[in-house]
Order: C-alpha cells, then sequence, then structure tokens
C-alpha cells in the first residue's frame, strides 16, 4: 500500500467503505450534488436491533489498497456505488457494460453493488432491479437517501453472514493463513502443520474476526477478539499482525471512551457508551462466538470492562503498534496513519507534548517517492495536526512548506494561488496580522526575520499571480510595520522595489477583498514621515478676529465665575478634542505645523501632503517637501481655506511616499503631541488697510493692547501752529465696511499738562459707508496746538516722554513743550538758542495708527 489515508482517524475501523464513481460523462456539479446527498447517510441503525453501522465514503481509492482488506477490514471496498448519464435506450448496453467493468476492479471485495441511472426514461426504465435506479433528472431524485439505506442493509447482511461464518467452528476444516501482500512469497514451503503455523493462523484470524465485529456493531465481542489475538500473536512472534491486533483493541477502547469521535467534526457521531449494555441481550444467542482458543463460557466475560483499555493505556499500546510496524519497511502507510490516529486520540485527551512525539516519527516515516500533490497533502495534514494540539508555529512551519511545494519548479504549471491561499494561513502561527492598527499597540510579538520572510514570500506569489495591487499591499505593510528591523541597505530594496510596483499600480486607501472574502486594510505611511506633533497656528496679528464692542459706551465686565475642579483628562483623544482659544476666518488662509523626522537613510521626497478635516468645508493646499537623511525634527507647515463656518476638527493628513497614497489620521500616530485639533471658524470679515498723509517716524511707540495693529507718523509744530493728518481708509477685503467709529484721549503721563488739539468730521466719510471691497473713504483729522506756558521753567525735563496714543485707528504724538531757558540751563535747540529770539513750539512726532473694525480711539500716554 502506497498511498497514505491522512484523514484516518481510530473510529474509522467501525466504518464500512463504500465507494462512489461516475461512470461515463458526468457534469462535476451534478455529480457532487448527488454524492453529497449519498454521503449524508453515514449512520444507519440496523433493522430489529440496537446495532448502528457507520458508512465511510470515498470518490476516489487506490486499488492497491484494497488489498490490503484481510489486515484491516475497514480499507476493503464492500460496496460501490456508480453514477451514469443515459439519455437514450440505444446507449444502455454500454452503460451496463462500463458499469461491470467498474465492478471487476473491487470485485474481489464487494458486498454489494448499485448503479444510479439518471435521464432514462421508457420501457427499460420501467424494468423492476434491485442494483440499478432510474431517476428522470438529478432534481427528480426523492429516493435517492432511501435507496441507500436499503442498500446499506444489504451490506450489513453480507457482513454479518461472514463474521458468523468465520466465527463459528468448523470441525475438521482448517484455518486459511490471512496475508498482506508481499507476505504471500514468505510462506511458500512453509510447514502448515506445525503448531507455530496453526496459531500464526488463528491469531490473524482472531483479529479479523475482531474488526468484523467491530465493523458489526458488536463493541464488546471485538474487545475479547482483540485480546485472545494479542495473545496469540505475540506467542509466534507475529509483530506485524500483533500490531494491527494491538491497533484494532486501541480503536475499539477509543470508541468506547470517546462517542463524540476523535476525528474533529462536532457532532459526527451518535453516543456509544450504551452500546455495551444494549448488547448484552445478543451475546449468547448461537454462534455468537468461536471455540477456537475461546471457552464456551466467554460470554460473561465479555462485558467486563477490564477488556477495554484505559485512557493511558492506549497511547502506550499505539506506541507498541507503531513500534512493531516500524520493523517492516513495506508497511510504512499503516505506521503513518497509525501516528495520525494516535495523534487526534492526545489531542482529545490535551497531551500535546506527546502528540509531537508522534508527530515527529511520522514526519521521519520514509514513504515511497510522493508526487507533489501528496507532499502538500502530507504537509498540510501535518500542519493541521500540530494545530490541533496547539503547536501554531510548527504549524505554520509545515503549512508554509505545503505553500512552497505548490509552486515548486518541478511543477509544469505551479499554483501560485493555492500558493498564495497556505501563506496566508501561516499568518497567525508566526504571530502575524495583515492589519497595522495590530502593530501600533506596542511592544512587537513573533520572529521579525521570519515575518519579514513569510512577507518577501506573499509579495512575490502575488506578483506571479498577476496581482500588482496585492504586491503594492503586501510591500508597503513589510515597510511600515518592519521598519525598526530593517537595515539602511534593506530598507534602500524595499523601497526600490515598492517605487517599481507603483508606478504601474499606485497604492491607495481602499480595501483589496481576496476571492475567499477575505479584506486586506489599507496601509498608511504613518512612519514615513514621523510626526511628533501638531500644533494650530493663529492667524497673523492683522488678520485676527476681535470681539466687537463700543468703543465710545461704557466697559462692560464679560467676567465668569471661577468653578473649580480637581479632575484633570489625560487622554489623549480628549486632548485632541479640545477647542482652541483663537479663531480661524471664513475665507483666510489657516496654517498647521507639524514637527516631522525620516527615518530613512536616504533623502525622502513627501509629495501631495495636506491636511485631513471633519466638520466644515475645507480647501487643503497640498505641499510638496524634501526630507534630508535622518533629519531630526524638521517643521513643516501645511495650509488650507475654510469655505464654511462652524467646528473645524483636523484629523490627521494625507502624503503620497513612493507611490503610495496615504491618509494617516492621528488617532493612530502613538506619543503624538498637540495642543487640541478643534478650532472654531467664524463668518468672513472685512479687512482695512490705513494710510496718512504725513511721512513715517523712526521712533515706534507699542500699542497699549498686544492685538492692536500700530504704524508712527511725525510732525512738528509750533504754538498755535494748525496742521491737517489726512487719513485714507481702503477696504482690501471681500466683505463690506459698514461702521467706523473714532474717538480719542490726550493724555499726559506725568498728569501735569492738558491739551485740546484733535479734532475731526465724520460726516463726510460716513457717507460713503458701507465702504465696499476695493473702495477708499478718508477723514481730516486737525492738529491745532495750543499750550500754556504759564507753569514753572523746568517743564521741558519733566516732558521728556510724553506722548498720544490712538486704538482703533489710533493716532498718537508724543509732544513736547520748549521754553526759554535759564542762563545755567542748557539750551534745547542750540541752533535756535543761537538765534538770541524768544519764541516757543511743539514738536509732534510718534503718530501711531492701529487697525480694529474700523474704531478710531485717540487717547494720549
Amino acid at each position: 500500500m502506497s498511498v497514505p489515508d491522512y484523514m484516518q482517524c481510530a473510529e474509522d475501523h467501525q466504518t464500512l467503505l463504500v465507494v462512489v464513481q461516475p461512470i461515463g460523462i458526468v457534469p462535476e456539479e451534478s455529480f457532487f450534488r448527488i454524492y453529497k446527498r449519498i454521503s449524508a447517510v453515514s449512520q444507519v441503525n440496523v433493522r430489529d436491533s440496537q446495532r448502528v453501522l457507520y458508512i465511510r465514503y470515498r470518490h476516489h481509492y487506490p486499488p492497491e489498497n484494497n488489498e490490503w482488506g484481510d489486515f484491516q477490514t475497514h480499507r476493503k471496498v464492500v460496496g460501490l456505488i456508480t453514477i451514469t448519464d443515459c439519455s437514450s435506450a440505444k446507449d444502455w448496453p454500454q452503460t451496463f457494460e462500463k458499469f461491470h467493468v467498474q465492478k471487476e476492479m473491487y470485485g474481489s471485495t464487494l458486498y454489494d453493488s448499485r448503479l444510479f441511472v439518471f435521464g432514462l426514461q421508457g420501457e427499460i426504465a420501467e424494468q423492476p432491479r434491485t442494483d440499478v435506479a432510474f431517476y428522470p433528472s438529478y432534481d427528480e431524485c426523492e429516493s435517492v437517501e432511501k435507496r441507500i439505506e436499503d442498500f446499506i442493509e444489504s451490506l450489513f447482511i453480507v457482513l454479518e453472514s461472514k463474521r458468523l461464518d468465520r466465527a463459528t467452528d468448523k470441525s475438521g476444516d482448517k484455518i486459511p493463513l490471512l496475508c498482506v501482500p508481499f507476505e504471500k512469497k514468505d510462506f511458500v514451503g512453509l510447514d502448515t502443520d506445525s503448531r507455530h503455523y496453526k496459531k500464526r493462523c488463528q491469531g490473524r484470524m482472531r483479529k479479523h474476526v475482531g474488526d468484523l465485529c467491530l465493523q458489526a456493531g458488536m463493541l464488546q465481542d471485538s474487545l475479547v477478539h482483540y485480546h485472545m489475538a494479542v495473545e496469540l500473536l505475540r506467542s509466534v512472534n507475529d509483530f506485524l499482525w500483533l500490531g494491527a491486533a494491538l491497533e484494532g483493541l486501541c480503536s475499539a477502547s477509543v470508541i468506547y471512551h470517546y462517542p463524540g469521535g476523535t476525528g474533529g467534526k462536532v457532532g459526527s457521531r451518535r453516543a456509544q457508551g450504551g452500546s455495551l449494555s444494549a448488547e448484552a441481550g445478543n451475546r449468547h444467542r448461537p454462534g455468537a462466538l468461536t471455540s477456537n482458543g475461546i471457552n464456551a463460557d466467554t460470554s460473561a466475560e465479555i462485558g467486563r470492562a477490564k477488556n477495554c483499555l484505559s485512557p493511558e493505556d492506549i497511547i502506550d499500546k499505539y506506541k507498541e503498534a507503531i513500534s512493531y510496524y516500524g520493523k517492516y519497511k513495506n508497511a510504512g502507510v499503516i505506521e503513518l496513519e497509525a501516528c495520525v490516529k494516535a495523534v487526534r486520540v492526545l489531542a482529545i485527551q490535551k497531551r500535546s507534548m506527546e502528540a509531537s512525539e508522534f508527530l515527529q516519527n511520522a514526519v521521519y516515516i520514509n514513504l515511497r517517492q510522493l508526487s507533489e500533490e501528496e507532499k502538500i497533502q502530507r504537509y498540510s495534514i501535518l500542519s493541521e495536526l500540530y494545530e490541533r494540539i496547539g503547536f501554531h508555529r510548527k504549524s505554520a512551519f509545515f503549512k508554509r512548506i505545503a505553500a512552497m511545494q505548490c509552486a515548486a519548479p518541478s511543477i509544469p504549471e505551479p499554483g501560485w494561488r493555492a500558493c498564495y491561499k497556505l501563506l496566508l494561513e501561516t499568518l497567525p502561527g508566526y504571530s502575524l496580522s495583515l492589519d497595522p492598527k495590530d502593530f501600533s499597540k506596542g511592544t512587537h510579538r513573533g520572529w521579525a526575520a521570519v515575518q519579514m520572510r513569510l512577507l518577501h514570500e506573499l509579495v512575490y506569489a502575488s506578483r506571479r499571480m498577476g496581482n500588482p495591487a496585492l504586491s503594492v499591499r503586501h510591500l508597503s505593510f513589510l515597510l511600515q510595520t518592519m521598519l525598526d528591523f530593517l537595515s539602511d541597505q534593506e530598507k534602500k530594496d524595499v523601497t526600490q522595489s515598492l517605487e517599481s510596483y507603483t508606478a504601474k499600480c499606485p497604492g491607495t486607501m481602499e480595501f483589496i477583498t481576496l476571492p475567499d472574502g477575505l479584506k486586506l486594510p489599507p496601509v498608511p505611511f504613518t512612519k514615513l514621515p514621523i510626526v511628533r506633533s501638531v500644533k494650530l497656528l493663529n492667524l497673523p496679528t492683522s488678520l485676527r478676529p476681535h470681539k466687537i464692542k463700543s468703543l465710545l459706551g461704557q466697559n462692560v465686565s464679560t467676567k465668569s465665575p471661577f468653578i473649580y475642579s480637581p479632575i484633570i483628562a489625560h487622554s489623549r483623544g480628549e486632548e485632541r478634542t479640545k477647542k482652541i482659544d483663537f479663531q480661524w476666518v471664513q475665507g483666510d488662509v489657516c496654517e498647521v505645523q507639524l514637527m516631522v523626522y525620516n527615518p530613512m537613510p536616504f533623502e525622502l521626497r513627501v509629495e501631495n501632503m495636506g491636511l485631513l478635516t471633519t466638520g466644515v468645508e475645507f480647501e487643503s493646499l497640498p505641499a510638496a517637501l524634501s526630507l534630508p537623511a535622518e533629519s531630526g525634527l524638521y517643521p513643516v507647515t501645511l495650509v488650507g481655506v475654510p469655505q464654511t463656518t462652524g467646528q473645524i476638527t483636523i484629523n490627521g493628513y494625507h502624503t503620497s511616499v513612493f507611490g503610495v497614497f496615504s491618509d494617516c489620521l492621528l488617532d493612530n500616530l502613538p506619543g503624538v503631541k498637540t495642543n487640541g485639533c478643534t478650532v472654531e471658524v467664524i463668518p468672513a470679515l472685512p479687512r482695512l488697510q490705513i494710510s496718512t498723509s504725513l511721512p513715517r517716524s523712526a521712533h515706534t511707540l507699542q500699542p497699549s493692547s498686544g492685538d492692536e495693529i500700530s504704524t508712527s507718523v511725525s510732525v512738528q509744530l509750533y504754538n498755535g501752529e494748525t496742521q491737517q493728518l489726512i487719513i485714507k481708509l481702503e477696504n482690501i477685503g471681500t466683505e463690506p465696511l459698514e461702521t467706523l467709529e473714532v474717538t480719542a484721549k490726550t493724555v499726559n503721563t506725568k498728569e501735569k499738562l492738558y491739551g485740546d488739539f484733535l479734532s475731526w468730521k465724520l460726516e463726510d466719510t460716513l457717507s460713503q459707508f458701507p465702504l465696499k471691497p476695493g473702495k477708499i473713504a478718508t477723514f481730516v483729522v486737525n492738529i491745532k496746538v495750543k499750550l500754556d506756558f504759564s507753569c514753572q521753567e523746568n517743564l521741558l525735563q519733566d516732558l521728556n516722554d510724553d506722548g498720544i496714543s490712538v486704538s482703533g485707528l489710533p493716532l498718537s504724538s508724543p509732544f513736547r513743550q520748549v521754553v526759554k531757558p535759564r542762563v545755567e540751563a542748557k539750551p534745547v535747540n542750540p541752533q535756535e538758542s543761537s538765534k538770541g529770539g524768544d519764541f516757543s513750539h511743539v514738536k509732534v512726532r510718534n503718530c501711531q495708527f492701529f487697525s480694529s473694525y474700523c474704531f478710531l480711539i485717540l487717547y494720549s500716554l
């Protein structure tokens, strides 16, 4: 026997093997639809009995394995069901002839057979037949299951007759020697009358009867026969058949202890625990047991639990049986299948280490030269068994070997799709997930070197499948998640490969759905570059909005009550949703500053980098940057224009790196510092540009408030002189200017002098309001100097730092009073003093202009 059945389990020893095959040309879909209905009838209660028959169906079975049917009866094909299409009566003789040819292939072991004919109607179909069933079509065959039950009952009748025939003592008849195929030549010329030979025949027959009892649903009887066979065969050192008897004993004990089965299919079997008591009433019927080596009163011994092995003894007997199989080179398949059965039992007993020893032995069992398909099947089953005992990494190892075998050089048409599918199944065993979010939660799990190797194989397999988008996705995942483990040279190689792939198929943020329904999530490059902080910037001072309040009215307190709370939110999510204390304006360019870092050993080019926002309509203005190799923290400013009003939240940014488009969300960036990511966008505001008729001053006075915009002009006047200051107001925004308020406040900082010298009329100016965009309005401020010089003489020294300030659209000018100095005093202006004349003048300088919503405040400093 050269073809192992890797799906074998201990309970298969009690099944009858039925082969279902097509004859002629039968549509594959139709055949498997009928095969599924047939194989559903896997358990049948024997009529007028409490026994249950179990059927094992196969649609392909090697004839050479059938030759081992005497060694283990569950390997013998006892039933044949054939399915055929026959549309006309003239094709019927040929079809029936093919049925007989098919029967001859398994003729030596068949108990019964059936032919299901679809499509034939008429006189032939109406003739009653026991071995042929006619159906008009594949859709009109309601009685298939009933036909199968009748067929199984006919198999049971033959099985029971054979069991009784082999078990009954026939005086004077010699017991035939049962052999496996390779033994027949070894027994030529042996003395058939020797005691040793007779014991060998008796032991093998006892084991064979045990198999038949197990198949017939007589569990206790089979245990007794197996025990007797073990004793007989051990006495003559018939090791191959001794191993088979021990394995049969293990199988019967497994069926007793684990009625649910060991094959992993939940609910595939009915409970067997009650079969022991159910068989007690049938134990004394005539001919139930033989007298060949067994006492006539052994029926009492059958019911004793000592005939059934304990769970621990089952494994010991399996080990012994496998050791006997190992003595025979031609029993490699039997040994391999016994190892698989023992592993399934140990998996239920949760004895993983012992199960791994059996599997390790199975790996090194030398079979004939296997085909590539058989190798794939072998490694896949080993992987499945390792998975069942909890050896996930070992399971992934063998599944990966099976995947590589699918694309072996010796295969004319490599199965890259099967290779890729098996590689995907190995990912959990290597602690690898294709979701990048699983790698942003903390410590890396698994062996990075093995994971990178597996990802490279996925890239190669997907490329050979002709799916470049899949190759880009896996290569992007490799670069994103394994960046910390790649050497400098590997980083260069991976990025070069990625650029060559994306030149044909750019990477996107779309999910990729595989044929089996698995969805691969997108892989954003959050590490290319690495972002350390995100900061929303306030508008420039000249564009910042200010709350409107009357400059001429009384100040109203807007202070809110202070409420203390000991609760401090440390959540990063709460920090990002925190509202910022400044505002953005609709239609104005807004800025967000990122501190980024390039971890690559070469220059990193980032294209199409912009902001991702929610809340309002936002026009992001993409930027392109080039970061030096391992640049350290590098400031990058991203800009955009809000188009509507409301609350806007900065969720992240988008990039294009190496041809892969990425949407990077701040929630997925570990360790990012931010001052809050939510800001209010208010409606568009007017913008005002102010110019004056006076020259700018070289000396600038600081405004009283940091939010004010100022300019300074200078003018020099004599006492009593008047000069006009012409102020131009130009609307350079997109919104009209609706109101204008002007106020003046003149203050002597020393509080010694007061002078009312600024005056204006706004009627002509206000007539031009509302001032539309692009229009200019003017108004005139009259500066008239009229000062009192009757104060103390050293006033000059006390007024050296006086001035005037304007807030809103302000005008400020420090002024100075010059009096005739005393003889001992130093003159203020040596040139004027040298003329010898008495005079007085005022020097006005440093006129400041502040712009805030078109309101003018004049006050003295």
